[in-house]
Formats: C-alpha cells, structure tokens, sequence
C-alpha cells in the first residue's frame, strides 16, 4: 500500500471539531472565532468570507494563528493549480474541491498541496460514485465531507439517510479523513454513534450563537460522550 492509500483515520478515534466562518465580512467571523479558538481544532474560512473578502480573509487568520490547520473553502472546479495555489501562498492548510471536477484538475490540485505540504478534501455531491473515490485518494486526496442537505437539516437529525451514514463507513474504509457537515448541533451528534468521523464541522452552531465558547464546550462535550 502506497502513502496516499494508506488509511488515515483510525475506527474510534475522536473526531477534531472545526468551525465554519461563512460570514460576510471579516470582523463578523472573528469576533466569534476569537472566543473560541481555543476550542477548537480546525478553522474554516468558508467560501461566501473568501467571496466577499477574497484571500485576505485566509492570510489574516493564518496571522492570528500560525499552528492551526486552516482550509480555504475554495470549492476548485477547475483551474485546479492555479487556484490551490493562491489559496496555499495565502496560508490554507488545506483546500477544498467540488466532486464534480476532473480528475485532471483534481490531481493538479493533489500535486500543488504536495508542494506546500497541504491537504485535499473533496465535498461530496448528492451522487457518490464509489470507483470514483478511490481515484481521488489514489491520487492524493486526504478528506472528504458527507453534507446533509438543508432540506434534510430542517426535518432533524433523524433525516439523516442511512444512506449516508453507510457512506462514512465505506469512505473511512477507503481511507479517508470524513468530514460531516450541515446544521450539526450538540444534541444531533449521537446519530454518528459508532462512525468512523474525523471532523465535525459546526458553522451557525457556534458563529450564531449568544455565547459561543459555552456552544462550543457544549459540542466538545458531546463528542468526548459519542467517540469516548
């Protein structure tokens, strides 16, 4: 087994929590993200922040906190080098890529992470296409994101598909740091009881809330009850 197939994540091992910044201007996502900082594992500078901030929004926090992993949710469809690159010169630990794009631009992205010693995630469509993923990871792709839907967020955590929840086993089993994503709260964690999740991604859970690092304290405490 090469390094790129070599499994990642470890069956029970505690998922890392990482916040979403997916706020509109800069001042709005740090005034919570410095409140819980020290909470969390992994910072997301979420794609509408790079949209209307552009990179800056990434080289600022990579200011701020030069040791934390940080992704630049830049969702590459193409122009896969080019883009990666901006993203990593600005100080992205990681990178994100639609599941729609080429394999091609895929691997370009893989080659540029491999220069900056970053990392890939791959945000998984409605579809998933098991053969599919196994090209990703051959070719470099660390992470992938299992999202809910927002239609399935509004009916709870039960809307969940088991679908998808049979899909985290299988990525894991590939190899893969799985990310889940979409609305999570606290109270919704124990439906991953038994999965093998590497990050749990909370956006509005902790941005929106009136207290953030009590949210915060919150999810981590849950998490240390799911993935004991």
């Amino acid at each position: 087994m090469n390094t790129a197939q070599r499994p990642l994540q470890a069956v029970g091992r505690r998922p890392r929590v990482q916040i979403a910044l997916d706020t509109t201007d800069l001042p709005t996502a740090l005034a919570p993200l410095q409140q819980v900082a020290h909470l969390v594992d992994v910072i997301e500078v979420g794609t509408i922040l790079i949209l209307t901030e552009g990179l800056r929004a990434v080289r600022e926090i990579r200011a701020l906190f030069p040791d934390r992993p940080i992704l630049a949710d830049v969702r590459i469809a193409e122009a896969g080098s080019i883009i990666a690159r901006l993203a990593f010169e600005a100080g992205a630990s990681w990178v994100s890529v639609v599941a729609g794009a080429s394999l091609t631009t895929i691997e370009q992205v893989c080659r540029v992470a491999r220069d900056f010693d970053g990392e890939v995630q791959v945000e998984l469509g409605e579809e998933y296409d098991r053969r599919q993923a196994q090209a990703w990871r051959h070719l470099g792709v660390r992470h992938v994101i299992v999202h809910r839907s927002r239609d399935a967020e509004a009916a709870g955590p039960s809307a969940w598909p088991r679908g998808d929840l049979d899909r985290i086993d299988e990525l894991a089993a590939l190899g893969f740091i799985v990310t889940v994503t979409g609305g999570l709260t606290a109270a919704e964690l124990p439906v991953f009881t038994g999965r093998p999740v590497g990050i749990v991604i909370a956006g509005r859970t902790l941005v929106r809330a009136d207290r953030p690092a009590d949210a915060a304290t919150e999810l981590r405490r849950v998490v240390a009850e799911v993935w004991p």
